[in-house]
């Protein structure tokens, strides 16, 4: 029928053919890029509503035994800002660390973890299980060791508290002291 109109099936078959193959490859890179954005929201710093963030304090079960031991002399603190300090604008916030090393969340390195800042935190979470992220309570999963905050004008309580590579903090855990500042 289509020799009789002058065409032949074979450009037909090719487009037909690069046409399904280029159909496969995007396929293949959208999921390929969903694994990878999956993966990186696993690695923390988002807040809820965020494009990647979880919430996965419900969904697991006997975390304590997930808890990594901290050892004695281990202590997290703030390099900056000091307590009392009184601020204009962003707050710059940077993270130290003794007697332990900063790894990204998912690695499971004896003796690391990543920064969790609480702030202006009433109660404390459940410390055998994942920090759920909050406005309150910020997760730092890709290892960070600063950032700058934009908090309205007032006092605020900062605290620095430890989580291992699945966000539950160590036992015992490793807490900074709370300081105080003012956002003017």
């Amino acid at each position: 029928m289509f020799k009789g109109l002058g065409l032949s099936l074979a450009p037909l078959s090719v487009t037909a053919a690069l046409f399904s193959l280029t159909a496969l490859f995007s396929l293949t890179a959208l999921f390929s890029l969903t694994a990878f954005y999956s993966l990186t929201a696993v690695a923390g710093g988002h807040l809820p509503g965020e494009k990647g963030a979880h919430d996965h304090h419900d969904q697991h079960q006997g975390h304590s035994s997930m808890q990594a031991p901290a050892p004695a002399d281990a202590k997290v603190y703030f390099i900056q800002p000091a307590s009392g300090q009184v601020i204009s604008g962003e707050v710059k916030v940077v993270f130290g660390i003794e007697g332990m090393l900063v790894a990204p969340a998912g690695t499971d390195t004896p003796n690391s973890g990543h920064h969790h800042l609480l702030i202006n935190v009433e109660e404390m979470p459940d410390m055998t299980m994942p920090l759920p992220a909050s406005e309150n309570v910020r997760h730092f999963g890709k290892g960070q060791t600063e950032t700058t905050l934009q908090l309205v004008p007032g006092t605020h309580r900062l605290q620095l508290l430890l989580g291992n590579y699945a966000h539950i903090p160590h036992n015992p855990p490793v807490l900074s002291e709370v300081i105080e500042i003012t956002v003017k």
